[in-house]
């Protein structure tokens, strides 16, 4: 982790940089989704909530994805909090990155970073063994995450859930002038 030295009334602080920008209520996701780090931020976001429910939070990510539910929980929080929070695309935001990259009142993109959303998968895990019914269970929950992934980004674009379904069945890339035109995307970022 990088430090910065400052000089104040106390003589000399040593900060890290992510504490630093955790005073200007900057937030990074840039590790797989996962039930730490979306605890950190759903920390994050709530402690900054709580010190001014006006201001804007900003949360940059750059994540291949990773736990549906740990994912939801983020979206979840930043949809419920009052203050504002922008999201920038600072790489790829891809899987339950999307996700939560939308959940961004604005939504913004790197020149040169991309979306990616996609069905949910099966994890890690064996199915050997396993009986018919117990498969069939497996898959019908598959199958309810992928309607509520594909509900959030219909409503979040204002596109179908057809049209969704039909974008998620593979793997889907964005260019940032792509995720704009379907609706995933506010805007090129100008500023950081």
């Amino acid at each position: 982790m990088n430090y910065i030295i400052e000089q104040s009334a106390r003589g000399y602080d040593t900060l890290s940089v992510e504490a630093l920008l955790a005073t200007k209520r900057r937030i990074f996701l840039t590790n797989p989704v996962d039930s730490d780090n979306c605890a950190e931020i759903i920390r994050q976001l709530m402690f900054f909530n709580s010190q001014d429910a006006a201001a804007e939070i900003v949360l940059y990510i750059n994540t291949p994805g990773g736990e549906v539910d740990s994912g939801f929980a983020v979206y979840d929080t930043m949809r419920m909090i009052d203050a504002p929070v922008r999201t920038v695309c600072i790489g790829v935001c891809a899987s339950m990155g999307a996700l939560i990259y939308l959940g961004g009142e604005r939504r913004e993109m790197l020149p040169h970073s991309r979306l990616m959303i996609h069905d949910p998968s099966f994890g890690g895990g064996s199915y050997a063994g396993k009986k018919p019914h117990e498969l069939q269970a497996e898959v019908n929950k598959l199958s309810e995450t992928r309607d509520a992934l594909c509900r959030v980004i219909a409503e979040r674009t204002g596109r179908t859930f057809a049209e969704v379904c039909e974008k998620t069945a593979t793997d889907t890339y964005f260019t940032p002038e792509q995720a704009i035109e379907f609706g995933l995307a506010h805007a090129v970022a100008e500023r950081i």
